[in-house]
Order: C-alpha cells, then structure tokens, then sequence
C-alpha cells in the first residue's frame, strides 16, 4: 500500500477518535435542546466544574479553602486522604445531579414559556456563575486527572499494522491513541444507551413532549419540573464523562471549558435535536479537519484546524439549516 495512503489511512482514523471527543460534548447540548428547547452556553463550563470536582474529591481537597483561609487566616488545603477515582466518579456524578435540581429549582422554574432569547441568556449567566464557583471552590491551578485511563499510542496497534507497509522503512504502523479508543467506546455505549432512553421509554417520550409545548405537556399531568431535573442531571453525567476524556488528555484547567465551542460545528452538522446526528457530526468534523490539514494545510501554512469545522458549518447553513438529522421547522404565516 503507498506511504502516502497509509498515512491518509491513519490521520483517517485519529479523525474519527477525535470526533468521538467532540460528540461526546455535543451530546449534552442536544439532551437539553431536545427536552427544554434551551441551547445551554454552560454545558462546557458542566464538564469543567464535573471535572474540577472529580480531581478535587480524588485528592481530598478542602472546598473554598482559599477562601476559608483568606477570611480566618487559616492554612487548610487538604483533608489528608486520596479517594479511589470509581468512588470519585460517582460522588461528582452525585454533585452533578444536585447541581441540576438547583439549576430547575432557582432558575427554569421560574423561566416556563419564555422566550427562548431569555432562557439562552439565562445559560451564559450560569456559565460564568459556575466557573466562578469552580474558581473559589478547587482554585484556579491546573490540574492532573488520573483515573487509570491509558495513556498513549497503542504499540499492539502498531505492531499488528506495520506489515501493511510491506516492508516500507518510513511506515512503524498506525499510531492511534489509547485514551481516543476508550472514549470512543464509552461513546457508543453512551449513545447507544440514550438513544435507548429518549425513543422507548416513557419518560424519554415525556421529554420530548415538554419540548414540544411546555403548557401542553402540563396539562397531560407530566411533570416538568422531573423532566427539567432528569434531562439536566443527565446532560451532567454526559459532562461528566467529557471532562473526564478530556481532563485526562490534556490537564483540568478553565481553557477546558471552550471545548463547547468545538460542539457548535457538530451541532450545526448534526442538528440539535437529534442524538445520532451529535455523533454523525462529530465524526464528520473531526474527519475533515484531520484530512484538510493532512493534504491542504501544507499548502497554505497550517493551523487548519482552527477554523475548518466553522467554514464546514457555515456552508451547512446556507444549504441546510437544520443540519443533516435535524427537524425541518415550518411555521404558518
């Protein structure tokens, strides 16, 4: 096989890890779409607080103690323990369940049918009430997350793979990285799962419904308030497990909290009601951006990925607005 395509080959497949990432964000953008008809600004800013808050209960740390010492002149940092990360994960998925109970109780509550310009702007608030918090509670360092997540290339992987060169000195195999393969199952486990959730259940019908029309679901006796809490918390684990993939691939530090902005391509690819289609996206952009830097970027300097996935999105929105599993909203007027 030519060096070349082999080389395509394996940029090809680290696309498709790196897809799996950015799906993994835009999953919980789609979940609260779908159920509330919000597009959440802070759903980055959820997967920086979950992380922050699994490292900071993995080792022990005292909340606010920056805080508690500068107010009692105290020196307090930590409680003197490191918590299995399994136990850390489920109580920063406890956080993010208690998170979203607050989120419904102190802010959508009082938001029921308004307008969707108020409910998005009631999200930019709470991301940046959130990072503050993330802020006073963990400090502001940068972080390692270690969670026995494997960390790079697969040499099985490269082993097994060399002999498609035939012999070719400058190709050592495909060189795919462990922690994008881990995510990229959890990912379809995820997917699988929600998809599961949101088309066969009952409660996954509710949610559609209180999308629909919040008054009409009201008055066919579904909660919306439950549902507000369920999709929320749920939309946290999402956040939860992205920060993980993500924090463990590049440190927990506040710039993790961009990565929503790497989702509005997917979304705008994908739609932003359609779970599939989070995952169609993600894998669509992080495809093409690998490919175009692989065969083009040379060409006019590099650093393509910056600005790829929003050029792709913009012409998706010229011809298709509603992205390629999205519903086609028509209006009468």
């Amino acid at each position: 096989m030519p060096e070349q395509l082999l080389f395509a080959v394996e940029v090809t497949l680290n696309g498709l890890m790196a897809g799996v990432m950015y799906a993994l964000v835009a999953l919980g953008f789609v979940l609260i779409f779908k159920a509330s008809g919000i597009f959440n600004y802070a759903q980055g800013v959820m997967a920086l607080f979950a992380a922050l808050t699994l490292v900071g209960l993995q080792n022990g740390q005292i909340p606010f103690a920056h805080l508690i010492n500068a107010i009692f002149g105290t020196k307090l940092h930590h409680f003197g323990w490191h918590m299995p990360a399994v136990l850390a994960i489920l109580l920063a998925a406890g956080v993010m369940v208690i998170l979203a109970i607050l989120v419904e109780r102190y802010l959508l509550k009082h938001l029921v049918n308004q307008e969707p310009i108020i409910l998005f702007m009631a999200t930019i608030g709470l991301a940046y009430f959130m990072e503050g918090i993330g802020d006073l509670m963990w400090g502001s360092d940068i972080k390692k997350m270690d969670v026995g997540l494997p960390q790079g290339g697969s040499f099985w992987i490269e082993e097994n793979t060399q002999w498609l060169g035939f012999g070719n000195e400058n190709f050592y195999g495909f060189f795919l990285d462990q922690l994008d393969i881990v995510a990229t199952v959890i990912a379809a486990i995820l997917v699988a799962g929600l998809v599961i959730f949101s088309q066969y259940t009952k409660q996954g019908r509710a949610m559609r419904a209180v999308a629909d029309d919040h008054q009409a679901a009201l008055s066919v006796g579904i909660s919306l308030r439950f549902i507000w809490v369920l999709v929320w918390s749920i939309a946290g684990f999402v956040a939860l497990v992205a920060g993980i993939m993500w924090g463990a691939k590049s440190g927990v530090q506040f710039s993790l909290s961009l990565i929503a902005l790497k989702a509005l391509p997917v979304l705008m690819l994908g739609g932003f009601t359609s779970i599939p289609g989070a995952i169609v996206g993600g894998l669509i952009i992080g495809v093409g951006e690998k490919l175009f830097e692989f065969s083009i970027g040379p060409l006019v300097g590099g650093a393509t990925e910056n600005w790829f996935a929003y050029v792709l999105a913009l012409i998706f929105l010229v011809f298709r607005p509603q992205g390629l599993f999205g519903e086609k909203i028509i209006e009468r007027v």
